[in-house]
């Protein structure tokens, strides 16, 4: 599946787990079952990262660790 130019992703919209400022991520507005591709906001025109439910997950988890890095 080419995310990037499938019609049926739609729009795309800034993550949640963005923290605003210069390092902001777009998901598409609607889920995709299974898949969450995400992209720069600054180049729409990159391909996605695609993750698998289970292994964004994992990613969130490990950047929100407290010794991830976004620790203070």
């Amino acid at each position: 599946m080419s995310v990037q130019r499938d019609p049926s992703i739609g729009n795309w919209r800034k993550s949640s787990y963005s923290q605003g400022g210069e390092g902001c991520v777009e998901v598409p507005a609607q889920k995709i079952t299974g898949l969450i591709p995400v992209r720069d906001s600054k180049d729409t025109g990159r391909k996605p990262i695609v993750f698998t439910d289970v292994s964004w997950g994992g990613f969130v988890a490990a950047v929100a660790a407290p010794e991830g890095p976004l620790a203070p």
